[in-house]
């Protein structure tokens, strides 16, 4: 998700760190002193993949003009050389990347629209079977089984952050490559807390806070799950703290009634949030329950104010944990938000900032994991602190800008349209035999889907991991290429070979693996290419770089498809906004022998039809499948 304000030099500081150190030692870090420094491509390098990803967008004299503007940019008299000698200096005073600081701010801190739904992205996770969903459930009451799971999956993301901060976690690996695990250094005890300009992230490592955020009838709660000396509470006492959490907040209400939440302020345009949050840090008590918000390990919303029919349908509780209706019961801000509802059901809400979906995926499917093994429990912790609802001085300015920031993220809400999909007749088994990678043959597919339902191409967004290198984050696929377009243009022809389609479908996917390899090698084009756009001093400068001004350069970048592949799928499904407005969202997971997806629009863009697009990606699929069969059959 990228966004880009006013040009200018990356310098300052985006982090706040309380007491914490960041030495990275230890068996989670024994291979990152080896790892290398993400590189910086070449002007001619990044320029050439730059104008062959705009050959299936532009006719040839609008690529003949864009060839002309990266000419003029990358040129010895042009603005390109002089950005990149910038951009080598701040690659030499960085510590880690050039990239790093750069990526952060503009595409996270920067953004001032509500990073609800806009950059948050939201997760389903499988069901337990030790915690059966009871047959009926009242709406507005908490139950057993929601308290009983919840305590579980906190008791084992204690158990993972505890490891963290021991630095024990087993280093990743690719194909024998170590992956750079400072990621995972950021999982717990982080924030996003608004400020002028530019948010910032407060975090701590390790991450020592004693208790957690529970968000229970819209009133946030600390919830102590390690005493004073820091010993874990056990199972039950974590179980019997959620249980107590939820009574003080009923009594509370019962006798003073429910006060206007400040959690749904973390749901609004991230301006109107920094002056709300500004106003309440005038008062001191104020300040204490936003620190303590902020500390927290992680957020755990137990939810209750959900229809019975929402919690029971796939998409609609998908939905729930996406945005609750209007941002209620959440904070957003935290890095990490569980969501367990009344019927047992686990989902997520997570904020993108500081870390990437696929490495909090990997903490929460080895919480899915243990969560169904045997249970290494600990003993009580002596005098466990009670849970104590966070109390706020809510002035009349602060009332009106929740009441605001509510009404706001309910519209938000409704123009989200979240659906999922999939095909259970083949997966990632089956496209291997057809000698493709099952990303390749999913993201060429989605090309050939793309042009079938809306009759031309789209600039495409895939998410490439770029962990190889030291504090890597993120790089571009596009996999909107002129092979995939060639192949998507014959699909539904009648007197082109099943053969012929086959050996066109197998060049595209070579060529998205091709991309793929570059991407994750730091040869990408938007991370380039977005350095040289944050040195850029002055409007005037703006104005210079001919291959920024050029047209084909906002178009190509406006990614109408956003994909990100999370497999595997069968205990995560996930899903995000799109990034424009006449764009979708897809999610997709590549399982042994079958495919599933989520995508997402907004309902009021004229130009998409979520429904109607996911059943020609369905549709897709299959007739790839049978046209595979048919061939390698004869």
């Amino acid at each position: 998700m990228l966004r880009i304000s006013s040009p200018r030099a990356v310098t300052a500081s985006t982090l706040v760190r309380h007491h914490s150190t960041t030495t990275a030692t230890g068996a989670m870090f024994a291979k990152q002193g080896s790892l290398p420094r993400l590189p910086i491509p070449s002007l001619k390098d990044t320029a050439t993949r730059y104008l062959k990803s705009l050959e299936p967008l532009l006719s040839r004299s609008e690529h003949a003009q864009s060839t002309k503007a990266a000419s003029a940019f990358i040129g010895t008299s042009g603005l390109g050389p002089v950005l990149q000698q910038r951009l080598r200096e701040v690659d030499r005073q960085a510590e880690h990347s050039w990239l790093e600081d750069i990526w952060l701010k503009k595409a996270y801190l920067e953004w001032r629209g509500p990073s609800y739904i806009n950059v948050n992205w939201f997760a389903q996770l499988g069901d337990n079977p030790d915690y059966a969903a009871p047959a009926h459930v009242e709406r507005g009451q908490v139950t057993g089984v929601q308290i009983q799971r919840a305590a579980r999956v906190v008791t084992h993301m204690l158990e993972l952050n505890e490891m963290i901060n021991a630095r024990s976690v087993p280093v990743d690996s690719l194909r024998g490559e170590p992956l750079c695990m400072a990621q995972f250094m950021w999982q717990f005890g982080t924030t996003r807390v608004p400020r002028p300009g530019c948010d910032q992230l407060v975090h701590q490592f390790p991450a020592t806070a004693r208790h957690i955020l529970v968000m229970y009838r819209t009133q946030a709660v600390e919830v102590p799950v390690y005493n004073a000396s820091g010993q874990r509470a056990s199972l039950a006492q974590i179980t019997a703290q959620l249980a107590a959490a939820t009574q003080r907040v009923d009594k509370l209400i019962a006798r003073a009634g429910a006060v206007p939440s400040v959690a749904n302020l973390t749901a609004a345009h991230r301006d109107q949030w920094t002056r709300a949050r500004t106003h309440l840090e005038c008062d001191a008590g104020n300040r204490a329950a936003l620190e303590s918000a902020d500390r927290a390990l992680f957020g755990l919303s137990l939810d209750t104010d959900v229809n019975p029919e929402d919690m029971r349908d796939d998409e609609r509780r998908l939905a729930v944990f996406a945005h609750s209706d209007g941002g209620t019961n959440r904070w957003f801000d935290k890095a990490i938000q569980l969501v367990v509802l009344a019927d047992g059901r686990l989902g997520v809400n997570c904020e993108h900032a500081p870390v990437d979906a696929l490495t909090t995926g990997r903490i929460l499917m080895e919480v899915a994991q243990r969560e169904r093994g045997p249970l290494k429990d600990l003993p009580p912790a002596a005098d466990l602190p009670p849970p104590e609802p966070l109390v706020w001085n809510v002035s009349p300015e602060t009332a009106n800008a929740i009441s605001q920031a509510r009404a706001e993220a309910r519209a938000l809400a409704t123009d989200l349209r979240v659906l999922l999909g999939g095909v259970g007749d083949f997966g990632a088994r089956w496209i291997k035999t057809l000698g493709v990678s099952p990303d390749a043959f999913f993201q060429v597919a989605l090309q050939a889907a793309y042009l079938r339902h809306h009759g031309q191409p789209a600039a495409t967004y895939e998410s490439a991991s770029l962990r190889r290198f030291a504090h890597g984050r993120t790089e571009t696929i596009r996999s909107c290429t002129a092979d995939a377009q060639a192949f998507a243009r014959v699909l539904d022809d009648p007197h082109v070979a099943e053969r012929v389609k086959l050996e066109l479908f197998r060049r595209a996917a070579a060529t998205h693996t091709q991309l793929t390899a570059a991407a994750t090698a730091g040869q990408g084009v938007d991370r380039h290419l977005l350095g040289l756009r944050a040195q850029l001093q002055s409007p005037e400068e703006a104005e210079r770089a001919e291959l920024f001004v050029d047209p084909a350069f906002a178009q190509s970048s406006a990614f109408v498809l956003s994909t990100s592949n999370t497999t595997p799928g069968d205990m995560f499904r996930g899903g995000f906004a799109p990034v424009v407005a006449d764009g979708y969202g897809i999610n997709y997971a590549m399982d042994r022998d079958d495919i599933k997806f989520s995508i997402s629009d907004w309902r009021p863009a004229a130009s998409t039809d979520a429904p109607a697009f996911k059943e020609t990606i369905k549709r897709t699929l299959v007739d790839l499948y049978a046209a595979g069969e048919h061939v390698m059959s004869k």
